[in-house]
């Protein structure tokens, strides 16, 4: 029983003429480079790393030649998924997208490398049309304000930006000290684009309470383009 076993995982191979092996990564690189293009008209700013755009096409190739090389056979590929096991990837992925992005190149491979082009061919046309639609599509800004003065203004202060933003910011941490308070509110960029007519900033009209430290606005998003 076991050396027919043997036979039967041994023998299933499907041997792959050099044409057809160049055709799986003739389809891998275009299939990769429409990927390359995605990559490189979704994402702007700091986020975009041209390197990673460059490995997604390489994952594509190599995902291919993996598929290739095992073809049908079972135990070839037992033992190789035996030997990807060992391999731990520590990739940071700065946005979440890169995840399905890695993701598309693995199965464009897969396809490419059993030859099924018309299934990677379909999934890339629709992949690429609705990243052309809705890869630009960016998070939602947030702002965090920051105040630090004098205990004795905290009423003063809380008042300012209420009249300021018309009651638009919301007040999230205040921590206080015997002599000092610190406020920090949250701001939306519908908020700061609604105030931006106004002859005064809120830095100027904080600065102008007295006992003031400082007031800073830091920018909070979910995607590293800051």
């Amino acid at each position: 029983m076991k050396q027919y076993l043997y036979n039967y995982l041994s023998s299933q191979s499907g041997a792959l003429t050099s044409e057809q092996v160049g055709l799986n990564f003739l389809m891998a690189l275009i299939i990769g480079g429409i990927i390359y293009i995605s990559y490189h008209f979704s994402h702007s700013g700091v986020v975009y790393s041209s390197r990673f755009n460059i490995s997604l096409v390489m994952l594509t190739i190599i995902t291919t030649l993996v598929m290739t090389v095992i073809g049908n056979n079972v135990a070839l590929s037992l033992g190789m998924v035996g030997a990807l096991s060992i391999v731990r990837f520590r990739t940071v992925i700065k946005d979440p997208r890169d995840t399905a992005y890695i993701f598309w190149c693995i199965a464009a491979g897969i396809c490419c490398g059993v030859s099924e082009f018309f299934v990677a061919g379909i999934g890339t046309s629709i992949l690429f049309l609705f990243l052309l639609v809705f890869g630009r599509i960016q998070s939602n800004d947030r702002y965090l304000l920051v105040i630090r003065g004098a205990r004795k203004t905290e009423k003063e202060i809380e008042t300012a930006v209420s009249i300021y933003y018309s009651g638009k910011a919301r007040m999230r941490v205040k921590n206080t000290s015997p002599g000092n308070v610190e406020l920090i509110y949250e701001l939306s960029q519908k908020t700061l684009d609604r105030i931006k007519n106004q002859d005064k900033s809120i830095t100027d009209k904080l600065y102008g309470i007295e006992g003031m430290d400082y007031v800073n606005l830091v920018s909070q998003n979910d995607e590293i383009n800051r």
